[in-house]
């Protein structure tokens, strides 16, 4: 489908953090550009980030996780809150259907959004989900292990089936055996019909982004200098304490490196502050170009980051959220493939993370695995495979 003259296409990306918002951002534009009237649906961050994109978004009501003052997931606030969870959702499902029949979608594509997935189903409108985790697993320790198992097994069957409800599931990752995300899609065998792989959503590839020698010059970086781009994404509550461990421990890195962090931060402003090797930027507008342009990425271990990263031929050191499964997951991956290393937010130090960054930076067996995996990767586009499966289920 060449074109999408007139069609009503509603995003409902989920609003924590900005990676949803991020991955389906490249795919509405490109429907745009073919003519499609697009409108978004979200909350918490995505709002904010929606609006700086320059789509229509309706707000929807947040749910959420809660974590704790190291950003780990606090699992006993969390089942606290949960207890409030089915109400709320099922007010979302009740403002999505109402935003849905104001505007006559002829199709919905949620990012990991459940709601949105059961309020078109409810009025009747075609569905594409677009998800990287399947099922959601709980955080587990010593004090709450069988509540987490009894807890996997209700969201297995539970969500499971929610997500059955779409029409067609898109899973934005590479082709086994380079699928990051492995351990969080083990999709039963009846819904797997649904299922689409469609490769890595990039809002640029990398052929399209040159001349980065000005991000070097910008952050003071001189010849023989390592650029580090620390990118500091999720939600709030989760980036801050990280940001605040990492601030000291960039700002006396030895001056064979320069860093330069982005906060994630939309409405913060481009304005750069620079300490000892440290640059810091509240929001990083040229992503890609820093992306292109340096060394090694240092950041959380969300499934975006790291599909980008790989695309753009980059090593990483990951730092999962504390008490983050998925997270968890993505970093053994990455790190079974040979393309990062993973560090635990406890055991953050100068001397241990140096330690890292000089040992990925000496050891060349990291960029040989990242081409490799970018020389197999026969998916192809995931923008354009993602529009053309949309096309699909418009013309059906």
């Amino acid at each position: 489908m060449d074109r999408f003259d007139g069609a009503r296409v509603y995003f409902s990306p989920c609003g924590i953090g900005l990676g949803h918002v991020g991955r389906s951002h490249p795919i509405a534009e490109a429907l745009r550009r073919r003519g499609a009237d697009v409108v978004f649906s979200t909350y918490l961050e995505g709002v904010d980030y929606v609006k700086k994109l320059g789509f229509p978004v309706a707000p929807s009501p947040a749910m959420s996780l809660i974590t704790d003052s190291s950003g780990r997931i606090d699992l006993r606030m969390s089942a606290t809150q949960g207890l409030q969870a089915l109400p709320r959702f099922l007010r979302q499902v009740n403002v999505e259907m109402e935003y849905m029949k104001a505007y006559r979608p002829d199709v919905v594509v949620s990012d990991t959004r459940l709601s949105s997935i059961f309020a078109a189903n409810l009025l009747g409108v075609p569905s594409v989900l677009i998800l990287n985790q399947f099922q959601p697993i709980v955080p587990r320790s010593q004090h709450n292990f069988r509540l987490s198992k009894i807890a996997d097994g209700i969201m297995l069957t539970l969500i499971g089936r929610g997500w059955a409800a779409s029409d067609l599931i898109l899973i934005p990752d590479f082709p086994e055996p380079y699928t990051i995300s492995l351990e969080s899609l083990r999709i039963p065998g009846p819904y797997r019909r649904l299922v689409r792989l469609v490769g890595a959503i990039l809002p640029r590839k990398p052929e399209k982004v040159s001349d980065t020698g000005w991000v070097r010059e910008a952050v003071g970086a001189e010849e023989g200098q390592r650029l580090i781009f620390a990118a500091i994404s999720g939600p709030r509550q989760e980036k801050l304490p990280l940001i605040a461990l990492l601030r000291p421990i960039f700002e006396e890195f030895p001056d064979d490196y320069r860093v330069v962090m982005s906060m994630g931060m939309p409405n913060g402003g481009s304005k750069p502050t620079s300490t000892g090797s440290l640059t810091m930027i509240p929001w990083v507008h040229s992503r890609f170009e820093y992306l292109k342009a340096c060394d090694l990425v240092i950041s959380r271990a969300g499934h975006e980051t790291i599909m980008q990263s790989i695309c753009f031929g980059k090593p990483q050191i990951l730092i999962p959220t504390p008490g983050h499964t998925e997270q968890y997951g993505n970093a053994r991956r990455a790190k079974e493939l040979g393309v990062a290393e993973a560090i635990h937010q406890r055991d953050l130090t100068r001397e241990r993370l140096l330690a890292l960054v000089e040992r990925v930076l000496s050891d060349g067996g990291y960029l040989e695995r990242l081409e490799e995996i970018n020389a197999k990767n026969s998916l192809g586009d995931g923008v354009e495979n993602a529009v053309e499966a949309i096309g699909e289920l418009l013309r059906r």
